[in-house]
């Protein structure tokens, strides 16, 4: 796939911060996406395997420990729950939130044509994925 590009303007992603999805959603084996933008006409994001249990230092919640099978960098990382969608299997709570933020976000990067990074992430220092809406200074 080729590299993602940032446009002039990228819109906010004002639903995953209020997403509702507790630690037990997810369980080791599962296959995730975290969702950072469009390609085309289609959601685009990096894909994982939940590996474990972790703490979420830049929310103090419970998180998942994610393995990227590409490797890079950043094999492991720890991530919220609330930022992760199933590949693995069909469930409502994130087909619902998958067409909500297509619906939402797909229109208003119409005829871009290129990978999208919405730039809604960054990772830490300590390999904890944060969404800007939950980054806090010094962590």
């Amino acid at each position: 796939m080729p590299e993602a590009t940032r446009p002039p303007y990228a819109p906010a992603d004002i639903l995953t911060p209020d997403r509702d999805v507790t630690h037990r959603h997810f369980r080791p084996g599962d296959q995730v996406v975290v969702l950072k933008g469009a390609a085309g006409h289609e959601l685009w994001g990096d894909a994982y395997k939940v590996v474990t249990a972790s703490w979420h230092t830049p929310t103090d919640e419970d998180g998942w420990r994610l393995y990227d099978p590409n490797g890079g960098e950043r094999t492991y990382i720890t991530a919220h729950p609330r930022y992760l969608v199933h590949l693995s299997r069909r469930c409502p709570d994130c087909l619902i939130h998958q067409q909500a933020l297509a619906t939402y976000l797909l229109p208003r990067l119409a005829g871009t044509g290129e990978v999208v990074d919405c730039s809604w992430y960054s990772v830490t220092e300590l390999n904890q994925l944060v969404h800007i809406a939950d980054a806090r200074g010094g962590r």
